[in-house]
């Protein structure tokens, strides 16, 4: 074990803790800090100059005054005792710490005094940390106690998340749950390198604001996939910067979610878009029974909301599995007259022998091979009457079944909480809206989600321009630059007619007037050389390319993630449409096909109205070689866009390119 791992360990496995700043003042931040760490299994050690007992427990003056190897230290004192206390307490031998602080102008001293001491650190500006698994509380605000026990590591930077998340009252409990605040040293990777080392924990739930330690960070996500970890996450801020996103159209088109997707795609995260989703998606995979591949499939009791249902799921790009005939038939026996056997499923007729008609239909449908999750749609209110049979029907089948099975609900607030703990007590997730549960199960769905890890030889260069795209075997058409019109008639002669004459003295040609096209001959050539001269002696004469259709690819460097690929809508247009996907570097030709496929502009490539079909095959060899590109040059270019990228019948070739280096 690392150092580094091993302090992270001390310190969530606390067995003595050293509380500063403790405090016998009723609702004061120093008490909490005392009951909490009270209420857990590490020794205690008060520290506060001003109390020799609080609470019936000694207080010590100093902590250097302790008589026992301390494992973490608690600092509830302001910033201006911070640094000195910090100090008090690596002289004494702890090995990390808690800060609950802002450290506001001092997070630099304190990073650089805990590093130097070989310490852990949670915070600053955090709420502290339980660890359920054996029982250390280092909290300054109080919690549930006992805390709800489960599979789950939580790991967020929002305090409040944290509160929000251990009092959800859903069906899921904890192992660790950090509040990891600014993690001026400890970060996300260390707590998930912890939790993983932890055969209790089976899923990691994170809620980040920016990515820290990347390299680590990724590595520590690799791990989990590969140990077969779910991982999910939500991200909120943490805006890529990216140089201001540089000059290229591809840089202008990308932004923190699309960042954050791409990362996890290719680690085989889960992400999610806000706290509803994340607690419905914890809750159907904490219930823990794994897809065995297909679709989702819901049982409704109201056909308006099986059709609000189907609208969500569209919006969602969710779809529903298609029901074998057997399975047709066998619904179809139990359906009253009026209503169709078909996915998503109305069953509400007559109302007779509701637990029945919906066990049996349940039954059906979750057996099917297509089907991956199986939800009954229903709002589970209370029942005036007492009826329990929606209930009842789904745990009918949730004892003959392994296959995931959940009650999908739409308002939250009408949901019968003591049926919902009765589901939840016998493994039945209640997820809590149409949206964030469709989306819970279409998680759980996909799950596990491919790892995009392509093998890449690297082949870096200095070649610039077009000349860097054929290093890359990125087709382009024949390009000379040169400084006068009689240069550029040479040059025309040497490439043949027609040709495109454009600016070298603008990155957006388009926009100044710095392009003609279809050049068919000398004399126009001289007339064309006329128009753009004005902005510049030096141009480029290019082979004209094959009508196609246009597309932006490149790749961007990103200070937060790295470098990051882009497939977008290309031309003038590019902006205008945000037709875009990202990837992060390289790419396997799947993952490549996949941006590609998603593009809005996708038909046009399949011939659109008449249109010949276009070589697909070409441009994903175009994005697979960007992939490379940006693995290799990251550390050399801000920005690389070949824009645009035409794409015929005949291939892909780059007709334009942008480069920024790092300045």
């Amino acid at each position: 074990m690392t150092d580094r791992r091993a302090a992270v360990a001390a310190m969530l496995g606390a067995r003595s803790v050293a509380v500063v700043g403790a405090s016998p003042r009723e609702g004061s931040f120093g008490e909490r800090m005392v009951i909490e760490a009270a209420r857990g299994s590490a020794r205690v050690h008060l520290v506060n100059p001003r109390y020799d007992v609080i609470h019936g427990r000694r207080c010590l003056q100093s902590i250097s005054d302790i008589d026992d190897q301390v494992d973490l230290v608690l600092l509830g004192v302001p910033d201006t005792a911070l640094l000195d206390q910090l100090k008090a307490a690596a002289g004494a031998g702890a090995r990390s710490a808690v800060l609950f602080g802002s450290a506001h102008g001092l997070r630099d001293e304190v990073r650089d005094l805990a590093l130097s001491a070989g310490m852990a650190l949670c915070g600053a500006g955090c709420m502290g940390f339980v660890n359920a698994a054996n029982g250390v509380r280092a909290l300054g605000y109080l919690e549930p106690d006992p805390l709800p026990e489960g599979t789950i590591s939580l790991i967020t930077h929002s305090g409040s998340a944290f509160s929000t998340l251990l009092r959800a009252n859903r069906g899921f409990g904890f192992r660790l749950a950090v509040s990891s605040g600014q993690e001026l040293v400890t970060d996300t990777a260390d707590y998930i390198d912890y939790a993983l080392d932890d055969p209790g924990t089976r899923i990691i739930a994170l809620l980040l604001e920016t990515p820290r330690s990347l390299p680590r960070l990724k590595r520590a996500l690799l791990r989990a996939a590969e140990k077969g970890v779910p991982v999910v996450i939500l991200t909120v801020g943490g805006t890529p910067r990216g140089r201001a996103m540089v000059a290229a159209h591809s840089g202008a088109l990308a932004g923190e979610s699309a960042a954050w997707q791409a990362l996890c795609a290719s680690l085989g995260a889960v992400h999610v878009s806000d706290m509803a989703e994340l607690a419905d998606t914890l809750e159907i995979f904490a219930a823990g029974r794994r897809s065995r591949g297909g679709r989702i499939a819901t049982v409704h009791d109201s056909g308006a909301e099986r059709a609000l249902t189907a609208d969500v799921a569209h919006e969602l790009g969710l779809d529903f599995a298609p029901l074998s005939e057997v399975t047709l038939r066998t619904i179809g026996k139990h359906l009253d007259d009026g209503l169709a056997a078909t996915n998503p499923l109305d069953v509400w007729g007559t109302g007779a022998d509701t637990r029945d008609l919906f066990g049996a239909c349940l039954r059906a449908i979750s057996d099917d091979a297509a089907v991956a999750v199986t939800a009954l749609a229903v709002d589970l209110v209370e029942e005036f009457d007492g009826d329990t049979a929606y209930a009842d029907a789904i745990l009918d089948v949730a004892e003959d079944t392994d296959a995931p099975l959940a009650v999908l609900a739409s308002v939250p607030s009408a949901i019968d909480r003591d049926v919902a703990k009765q589901l939840r007590d016998n493994g039945v997730p209640v997820l809590e809206g149409v949206r964030s549960g469709l989306a819970a199960m279409g998680h759980l769905a996909l799950w596990p989600l491919p790892i995009d890890t392509p093998d890449h030889q690297p082949r870096p260069t200095s070649a610039t321009g077009f000349d860097l795209l054929a290093h890359y075997g990125i087709p382009v058409t024949e390009t000379r630059g040169v400084s006068g019109v009689e240069e550029a008639v040479a040059a025309a002669r040497v490439i043949g007619y027609p040709v495109v004459l454009k600016t070298a003295a603008a990155e957006h040609k388009s926009d100044v007037g710095g392009v003609v096209l279809g050049i068919s001959d000398a004399q126009a050539l001289r007339q064309a050389y006329e128009t753009v001269s004005h902005l510049g002696p030096d141009v480029t004469v290019s082979a004209m390319a094959q009508p196609g259709v246009e597309v932006s690819v490149g790749f961007i460097r990103d200070e937060a993630f790295g470098p990051l690929v882009v497939v977008a809508a290309g031309g003038t247009m590019v902006e205008l449409l945000a037709d875009r996907a990202i990837a992060c570097p390289p790419l396997s030709r799947i993952r490549a096909t996949e941006l590609v496929d998603s593009l809005r502009i996708r038909p046009l490539l399949e011939g659109w109205r008449g249109a010949p079909p276009s070589d697909v095959e070409a441009l994903i060899d175009v994005v697979v070689a960007f992939g490379h590109m940006a693995v290799d040059l990251a550390c050399t270019y801000d920005a690389v866009e070949a824009n645009p990228v035409i794409v015929s019948p005949r291939g892909a070739v780059a007709v334009d390119v942008l480069t920024q280096k790092i300045t």
